[in-house]
């Protein structure tokens, strides 16, 4: 499962506060995806994904 945060993020760390081991904020402040994400975190992946406030994080299987 991957996980990608689109342009539009508002870095209010959200997904990061919830899934620190897939999100992390980059040197620009604003969050990505730096790992798959794996069979244990899959439902905080998803948690952060459905609590984002502006919908930009896409999940794929």
């Amino acid at each position: 499962m991957t996980a990608k945060v689109n342009e539009g993020c508002i870095s209010c760390g959200a997904c990061v506060a919830a899934c620190p081991e897939v999100f992390r904020f980059n040197d620009e402040g604003v969050a990505e995806a730096y790992a798959d994400v794996s069979p244990e975190y899959e439902n905080t992946a998803k948690e952060a994904r459905d609590d984002c406030p502006v919908s930009v994080i896409d999940i794929e299987e």
